[in-house]
């Protein structure tokens, strides 16, 4: 993955899926602490998937 849509490829995957699992949570946060800043666009993707978590669209899967 190119390091500039990381962060929107796994919000993305999330949304594909309509769940937030524990490694794609670890995969973005990873990635923000890598880049140790966030873009407006990574910004609005994260703020999109928050959206989407607080109208029940999307889950989050709670760890095994």
């Amino acid at each position: 993955m190119a390091a500039t849509n990381v962060i929107r490829q796994l919000v993305s995957k999330a949304l594909y899926f309509k769940r937030l699992t524990p490694e794609i949570e670890n995969e973005i946060n990873t990635e923000l602490s890598r880049l140790g800043y966030i873009s407006d666009t990574d910004y609005e993707a994260l703020e999109l998937l928050m959206e989407e978590m607080d109208a029940g669209r999307v889950q989050l899967v709670p760890s095994p």
